[in-house]
């Protein structure tokens, strides 16, 4: 669906995204993540076709961006972070207008317009003016403007921006529902929590250069190989056996340090992924050791952001 290579693009001697190089495939949901001026909202409005790029090759649906604009916006449906509304207009109104400026007939907009608030939650407010709106209804009303024109590709900027917990699990709802549609989006934050909870795949940005691209899963594996092991023991198993594993534990060479994080668990850094826990594993389980769980310790999604791009 969507294809980048090289694309760069300079504000005056500033540059401000370098060679980017990206593809998102067919009905994917994902993240572009980073700092405040990391260049996910340049890249954004060049895919858009609001700005030009310095360089560098987009296409969307085999449409190139910059040589067939008129054609690459009937694709996209773009959402900044920071989206104007009329605010004299009923919600049903807004959605109407933008239907007529994209051509729709009658018939079309009056249906469209009901299955947008619809989607976006916002059918008991289709008589509500648009001032009346809280800022998450706002927002999810620029959602279904966005894809008024039945867009493949949603290009979503920071669109849970200032809303509640109650209003951003909404969003997190409608996101999933457009996915489920067929829908690919493209979404940016700040916040990596927040996107790996819903997006399958993350693009990791800093000071306009790619640190990440991948699976949630893949992030995990590349930042928490080295996490370490949390292995608990059943409750009221007393000492020895923990004593002994501890022994078993100092004797392997792929463990670099125990701590007892707990009277009952045991937390252990390893050497090594996968492999050297299964090894670790097989080692406790042939002495009968009361094992009630074995696991790595859960990744902090918020250290990791740290971790990736403080050497960017």
């Amino acid at each position: 669906m969507l294809k980048i290579e090289g694309l760069t693009r300079y504000y005056g001697n500033f540059l401000a995204l370098d060679h980017l190089n990206l593809s998102i495939g067919d009905g994917e949901l994902h993240g572009f993540v980073g700092p405040n001026g990391a260049g996910k909202t340049t890249t954004m409005r060049i895919l858009a076709t609001l700005l030009p790029a310095s360089s560098g090759y987009a296409e969307i649906d085999g449409v190139v961006i910059g040589k067939d604009n008129r054609k690459a916006r009937t694709l996209v449906g773009y959402m900044p972070d920071f989206f104007g509304v009329y605010d004299n207009l009923k919600s049903w109104e807004y959605l109407d207008f933008y239907a007529r400026c994209y051509g729709i007939r009658k018939k079309d907009r009056q249906r469209m317009t009901e299955q947008l608030l619809e989607l976006v939650g916002l059918t008991d407010k289709r008589e509500a003016y648009v001032n009346s709106l809280s800022r998450g209804m706002k927002q999810r009303l620029c959602l279904a403007h966005a894809l008024i024109h039945d867009p493949k590709l949603l290009i979503l900027d920071e669109p849970a921006s200032g809303m509640d917990p109650r209003a951003r699990a909404e969003m997190k709802g409608i996101l999933r529902s457009l996915k489920d549609m067929g829908k690919t989006v493209l979404i940016s934050s700040h916040i990596l929590p927040e996107l790996s909870e819903m997006c399958d795949s993350l693009t990791i940005l800093d000071h306009g250069k790619l640190i990440f691209s991948g699976t949630v899963e893949a992030l995990a594996l590349k930042m928490n190989g080295d996490a370490p092991l949390d292995i608990r023991f059943t409750s009221g198993c007393g000492e020895r056996p923990i004593d002994r594993a501890v022994t078993l534990l100092k004797e392997n060479p792929l463990v670099l340090g125990i701590t007892q994080e707990e009277p009952n668990m045991l937390r252990v850094r390893l050497h090594g992924e996968e492999a050297a826990c299964a090894d670790v594993l097989r080692m406790l389980m042939r002495e009968e050791l009361p094992i009630a769980d074995f696991h790595r310790a859960p990744m902090n999604l918020e250290k990791v952001f740290m971790e990736v791009t403080q050497n960017a």
